[in-house]
């Protein structure tokens, strides 16, 4: 089930989009780098050019959060969600919309993280609104811009390793 820290996207129904990846940390320091404003700021900024210019987490069930990533044209892409279930540091659901809403509305998201020989499992699941939905966003630059928040997350769980 291990994937060596490489990138893996599946659809395994019409609506779902599965990422998975293997972290060389445990769990809870990954699930800290997801659920921590200072640390999220430092890897989910997506490719190069992006920064992460708002990053507002309030983890409790019910509670929300508000990214906005700007690129260096000045653009930006915001999103905001409801965190549903918090069970750190394995399982984080929660509700997605992006303010330009290019996804088909609303999505949810499971984030299950399962440690391994001292290593970290991650498996992200998002179900769209629709085939078309979901297929929209794998059209874009997703997952380039995935796969270099993933790398900058691997060095920043080596660099906290050794803190």
């Amino acid at each position: 089930m291990m994937n060596s820290g490489k990138l893996e996207i599946t659809t395994p129904t019409d609506r779902e989009m599965v990422m998975t990846r293997v972290f060389n940390a445990p769990s809870t320091l990954v699930f800290e780098c997801y659920t921590k404003p200072e640390l999220l700021k430092r890897w989910m900024t997506g490719p190069d050019g992006w920064t992460f210019a708002i990053c507002e987490v309030d983890l409790k069930v019910d509670g929300k959060f508000r990214f906005v990533w700007r690129n260096v044209r000045g653009n930006d892409m915001g999103m905001g969600g409801v965190y549903k279930e918090i069970v750190a540091p394995e399982r984080l659901v929660h509700t997605e919309l992006f303010d330009e809403d290019w996804t088909g509305g609303e999505t949810l998201t499971t984030l299950i993280l399962t440690d391994q020989s001292g290593k970290t499992f991650m498996k992200s699941t998002t179900i769209y609104s629709s085939k078309e939905a979901r297929d929209g966003a794998l059209g874009t630059n997703m997952e380039q811009g995935m796969n270099a928040s993933f790398d900058r997350l691997e060095n920043l769980l080596a660099s906290l390793g050794k803190d």
